[in-house]
């Protein structure tokens, strides 16, 4: 198939990219490099530079390319700065998703797999969390997501759209070529990384007075070639029907235990001092993912904590300083 990859030069979009031109897919990467990585983007996919709010230059590429689906990473994705700046997520993950939604209505394009988050859930009343959980966001991330799939049934029933949208929340770990590289970092595993390299004096913890048996947060770390694998299998059954699925490994790690994960894999003491909680952080999230595992005979294979943080370290090794940035004029 032709597919568009909207952030597929971004962490978990470069790698389902890459899984897509590896089984023969044709895949134009749409990313402005705000976020992303040129050196990301799979060699032999086509890489369109261009803000993705706009619309002369996403329906001109529409028209050149006429995609057969789209899959949907471009999102703001930092729970602490949707609390501190909800315009920004509101007007990217949400107008801009709107968007890029009409612009597939226009041009006939039916089938859309989109990133989604646990986050939409908020603080979960029952653990693991199945997907008719009740949604109840606690930050304006998970709000922006929750909008676009309430979204989706209808554009559904008045436009044809089939989708699948995947519920996931800690992506961790790294592929031979392509791993975590974001600025500012805020995700725990490469923070935890970067102290072992020298390149931080030591990680924080974010709250430790949580109602959890080690009073941090509880997360459900699932590795990044296991969710590209997810979007390649939704992708795949998208003609059988729209779908929400949870991702996720069913076991979840408190940020103490990640912590001394990446002390056993490093060698490192990784030096950690506590901080004051972040807003909008929930105690507690650990996705079931039974019914993708029963509908699509998706299985994780790495569900192990160790070999999640092992992976990223040996990436982290290889590229102290993260991907080669290069600058150019967007499309």
């Amino acid at each position: 198939m032709r597919l568009i990859v909207t952030g597929g030069a971004g962490y978990i979009g470069s790698v389902v990219a890459d899984q897509l031109v590896a089984g023969g897919h044709k895949v134009i990467v749409v990313d402005d490099l705000r976020k992303g990585h040129a050196a990301a983007v799979p060699p032999n996919a086509q890489h369109a530079r261009f803000d993705l709010a706009d619309t002369a230059a996403l329906d001109a590429l529409f028209d050149r390319t006429a995609p057969d689906a789209v899959l949907h990473f471009a999102a703001y994705s930092l729970v602490g700065e949707s609390v501190q700046r909800p315009d920004r997520y509101y007007h990217n993950n949400v107008t801009v998703t709107l968007g890029l939604l009409d612009a597939m209505q226009r041009h006939g394009v039916r089938r859309l797999v989109f990133s989604s988050t646990a986050a939409v859930y908020g603080d979960p009343q029952r653990i693991p969390i199945v997907e008719d959980e009740p949604t109840a966001p606690t930050n304006p991330y998970g709000a922006t997501k929750l909008a676009i799939e309430q979204a989706l049934p209808w554009y559904e029933a008045a436009f044809g759209l089939r989708f699948v949208s995947l519920r996931y929340f800690n992506a961790a770990g790294a592929t031979d070529r392509l791993g975590e590289d974001h600025d500012p970092e805020s995700h725990l595993i490469p923070l935890l990384l970067q102290v072992a390299l020298g390149q931080r004096p030591y990680a924080e913890i974010f709250g430790t007075d949580y109602p959890t048996p080690d009073g941090t947060c509880i997360r459900d770390y699932i590795h990044v070639s296991d969710l590209a694998e997810a979007h390649v299998l939704a992708l795949e059954a998208l003609d059988h029907g729209s779908r929400i699925y949870n991702l996720g490994n069913g076991a979840g790690f408190s940020v103490r235990e990640v912590l001394e994960t990446a002390r056993r894999v490093t060698g490192h003491p990784i030096p950690a001092v506590e901080a004051p909680r972040r807003p909008g952080d929930p105690p507690r999230l650990v996705a079931a993912s039974d019914r993708i595992v029963a509908e699509l005979g998706w299985r994780p294979r790495f569900p192990d904590l160790e070999a999640i943080v092992g992976s990223a370290w040996e990436w982290a090794r290889r590229h102290p300083t993260g991907y080669p940035e290069e600058d150019g004029p967007l499309e």
